[in-house]
């Protein structure tokens, strides 16, 4: 479905997908977006990570983590790693044997994956399970 369909539809129908009215306002907003152009989402090729970030997290109902989870699986960006993502720090912290995680020490950890934190964020997430 396309922006403009999205932001067409009343919030109950959103919402009747299985989600709550908040979740279903906040998705509106983001097809509101596109559709208006406040947001370029065609240009996000063009931005680095932390530009798109600061983009989206401006929208209400978007935080880092949704940011962070659209640059690793629509942008295909390679290195995200999330501290905001529990499995990821979960995986991390079996991996290292560690019983807390402080995130200075995270941000060590997830430098060492550079230039591929993506994928080093796939197989965390496989090791939290």
């Amino acid at each position: 479905m396309d922006a403009n369909r999205l932001n067409a539809l009343p919030l109950e129908k959103i919402q009747s997908c299985g989600m709550s009215m908040r979740k279903a306002e906040y998705i509106k907003n983001i097809a509101e977006a596109a559709v208006n152009k406040t947001i370029d989402f065609d240009d996000f090729p063009n931005k680095s990570d932390c530009e798109i970030i600061k983009t989206l997290t401006a929208i209400k109902g978007i935080g880092i983590w949704t940011a962070e989870m659209l640059l690793i699986f629509s942008l295909m960006r390679p290195n995200v790693v999330s501290y905001g993502d529990l499995a990821i720090r979960r995986g991390m912290m079996t991996l290292y044997g560690l019983k807390e995680l402080p995130k200075e020490k995270f941000a060590r950890y997830a430098k060492r994956y550079a230039p591929y934190g993506s994928v080093a964020s796939l197989y965390l997430w496989e090791m939290s399970h």
